[in-house]
């Protein structure tokens, strides 16, 4: 059948969604800088949305990076770029830009959220709610709050968005305290305070548990369930108080431990030398880790890490200070080998961001999160607190400090309009840092800083490895197809055991499904400064792409679309099962389904043409795809986005594959250079679609045409067509060979028994 004029008219089609999507994302709203720069963000606000008084802006300084806030010609504060002071990464993976106000005194008086690239917020959280977030901090002067005994405010958090909110606030809080210093405001020193005390490496031998635990070198804190229903009575959460935890109210609810583990002495006392060493080998000169260990019904990990890669419910607190760890900088212990130790059932080693403003030998908080659901989508929160000082005997007298070469001319801040600026002292965040930690000043050499994503790949050792092997078993699976699809039980099992692990191991744990916004940011990437390190910070998808790329080559689309997705393994098995309770399938007929396969490339090319103008713009319309609701937030969300998802999936019970087949922006990117496959591995026979119509009939995504070519944009590579074709029942060809090898043995089978009677009926002769 011709279909020149239908894919003429399609192909039309394309081209003039393209050119319209690319003029329409010309003029939409731009995406956040690559490189963020204060001066592009306040061009776009007035200046009293940030420092309340103010009519203008003067020109930004550079050192720190701050604009001077004027009313006519009187400096009223400070207005200045979070993520150019402090890390700022949130539950993306990119920084969350925030333009905050300071006031003279050093207090916080504006925050403006101004660009992001949060899915949940973005999309599933009204940002309306964030802002209401960020207003909890207006007002707060965090130097002040240190200087008497206070902490951040207590902020509610936004359910749903508990790691995006609590970076933003940490990063509001921990960038004024280094702006507030670097500019002198409200009389704040260049730098923090040089310890009194500093850690003494050679202090103190290895200690069993119970000396650990008297002497205050481990600290513990123990919740019961009814200390901890009690607290969300007293929270006045009526809906937290109306769910208590079950089970008595002397009944453990968590015990908490916590201990410095760089002081050597400690930390061979409870890792023993060779974990140790380990951890040793991860801390840079000067930088600091600490042991949390746990047990009980509460988790202080919780799984919120794996997604986002920010541990939720634990943070540091020391003075102004928030600390809170990522991922790559935690690692697991299986247990304590302090004699007497209790076997708990986490135990992690913690190390201290670097640029984080932490003293080892000053007290310190560990504070816990308890998080309880009361409702779909919300949950409430309440905070526990487990206070460590280090005992003195692990410390020492701190060295007096090295005088700093004299200055050959003052750093001043540059004048900005008839008042000047007060002079900056010179001293940027990294500064502060330094001073900060007297001890890595004196004792160690300057090194720089180990690559951010060096220490992501070395967290996911573990998760990279099992995904090794699941590439490994499809890279075998594809070359000994032959062997596997001639035994049809066999292949079914290990289908379907691959397809369990691609949806619950890859999905829904290590959280790597790919997307077709990953295409769009590395297309944009291309025209707009290429950096590997922006696609190395997230190890399993690059890995996953390298091998999609790959695969490209050799097989088109169908091992990733077919094998190593998700959500399409999802769409799969929803679907086996809807067959084994008899759920009708339907047969779409081929005039219909040929001309729906153009949509999934219509919706990419729209997404593409979209890219090119707003990359925001085109992850907003990207939704189009379920996967970050099916997969990623498995499926708590807003709930159009899951009646979208499960809608999708509904029709696959009936469609196998329905979205792959006709919606996929995905598939449809990787169909496209698929083309250039240099190997065809599907093999067919002259009968193919002339007489015989099984595999046209039985394909899961009717991806062969009715007169038997297989089109390798469409196909997924499940290999059943393969199973088929080596079936000595199934396929005509096949069977035809079957039945002749059958009767040529039964016709010798025949001879033989004749011959071997003739022989029995003839005697000896005499």
């Amino acid at each position: 059948m011709s279909v020149s004029g239908p894919r003429a008219v399609c192909l039309a089609i394309v081209a003039r969604i393209l050119v319209v999507a690319a003029m329409f994302g010309s003029t939409a709203a731009a995406a956040p800088p690559a490189a963020a720069n204060l001066g592009q963000f306040l061009a776009g606000l007035a200046a009293s949305d940030v420092v309340p008084g103010a009519d203008r802006f003067g020109p930004v300084q550079p050192d720190p990076a701050v604009a001077p806030a004027y009313r006519g010609g009187t400096l009223v504060g400070y207005a200045y770029l979070n993520s150019q002071q402090v890390d700022a990464i949130g539950y993306s993976g990119k920084p969350i830009h925030i333009v905050v106000g300071l006031g003279l005194d050093g207090t916080i008086v504006g925050a403006k959220l101004v660009a992001h690239s949060e899915p949940i917020v973005l999309i599933g959280i009204p940002e309306k709610r964030v802002v209401a977030y960020l207003a909890h901090f207006v007002g707060y002067n965090p130097l002040r709050a240190a200087a008497e005994g206070r902490g951040p405010p207590q902020a509610d958090i936004v359910s749903g968005a508990t790691v995006t909110v609590l970076v933003m606030g940490d990063s509001v809080v921990r960038s004024a305290v280094r702006v507030a210093r670097a500019l002198h405001l409200g009389g704040a020193a260049a730098g923090a305070q040089a310890a009194a005390r500093v850690i003494d490496p050679a202090a103190g031998t290895i200690a069993d548990w119970p000396a650990l635990l008297r002497e205050g070198a481990v600290r513990h804190l123990r919740l019961t369930i009814g200390e901890v229903n009690k607290a969300f009575v007293d929270s006045g959460n009526k809906a937290a108080a109306a769910r208590p935890e079950p089970g008595a109210a002397g009944e453990p609810f968590i015990d908490l431990y916590t201990a410095l583990v760089s002081q050597p002495a400690i930390g061979r006392s409870l890792l023993g030398g060779d974990e140790y060493a380990s951890v040793a080998r991860m801390l840079a000169p000067g930088q600091q880790a600490i042991l949390i260990a746990g047990d009980g019904v509460y988790s202080f990990k919780g799984s919120g890490y794996v997604r986002g890669g920010i541990f939720d419910r634990i943070e540091l607190l020391q003075g102004a200070e928030t600390i809170r760890f990522h991922d790559y900088l935690h690692r697991r212990v299986g247990d304590l080998v302090a004699a007497g130790a209790p076997t708990l059932k986490e135990i992690g080693v913690f190390v201290i961001p670097p640029g984080a403003e932490f003293d080892p030998a000053a007290p310190w908080r560990l504070q816990l999160l308890v998080q309880r659901p009361v409702g779909a989508l919300d949950k409430a929160f309440v905070s526990f607190g487990l206070d460590y000082r280090l005992p003195e005997r692990y410390t020492k007298t701190a060295p007096a400090p090295v005088a700093p070469a004299p200055a050959t001319a003052p750093a001043t801040a540059p004048s900005t309009g008839p008042t000047a600026a007060p002079a900056v002292a010179g001293a940027t965040a990294q500064g502060a840092t330094a001073a900060a930690s007297p001890q890595a000043a004196a004792e160690f050499p300057a090194e720089p800083a180990e690559p951010l994503w060096v220490r992501i790949w070395r967290s996911k050792v573990a998760a990279l490895a099992t995904l090794g092997v699941m590439l490994a078993v499809l890279t075998l699976i594809f070359f000994f197809q032959d062997v596997l699809v001639a035994r049809e039980r066999l292949f079914d099992r290990v289908r379907l055991a691959y397809l369990v692990a691609t949806l619950f191991w890859l999905g829904w744990v290590a959280q790597a499904q790919l997307s077709v916004v990953n295409v769009l940011t590395f297309a944009n990437a291309l025209r707009s400064g290429f950096e590997w390190s922006q696609f190395l910070v997230d190890p399993l998808i690059f890995v996953l792409w390298c091998s999609v790329a790959a695969a490209l080559l050799f097989w088109g689309r169908g091992p990733f679309c077919g094998w190593l997705c998700p959500f399409g393994a999802l769409q799969e098995l929803s679907n086996r099962a809807a067959r084994l309770l008899k759920v009708p399938q339907l047969k779409i007929p081929w005039a219909v389904h040929e001309r729906l396969w153009p949509v999934k490339y219509i919706v990419f090319l729209g997404l593409f043409g979209v890219s090119l103008g707003s990359l925001a713009w085109a992850e907003w319309l990207a939704e189009v795809e379920p996967f970050k609701t099916a997969i990623v937030l498995h499926f708590v969300r807003q709930w159009w986005f899951v009646a979208f998802a499960f809608a999708l999936l509904a029709a696959g019970l009936f469609v196998e594959r329905f979205f792959c087949r006709y919606l996929c922006p995905l598939g449809a990117a990787l169909a496209i250079p698929g083309r250039m496959r240099m190997f065809d591995w599907l093999k067919r026979y002259r009968e193919c679609g002339n007489p015989c119509m099984r595999c046209f009939n039985e394909c899961p995504v009717e991806a062969i045409h009715p007169e038997g070519h297989i089109n390798p944009n469409e196909c997924i590579s499940c290999l059943h067509c393969q199973v088929l074709y080596r079936h000595d029942y199934k396929c005509p060809v096949r069977v035809q060979r079957r039945l002749k090898r059958e009767k040529r043995a039964a016709m010798a089978a025949t001879a033989l028994a004749r011959a071997g009677s003739g022989s029995a009926t003839a005697g000896p002769t005499v």
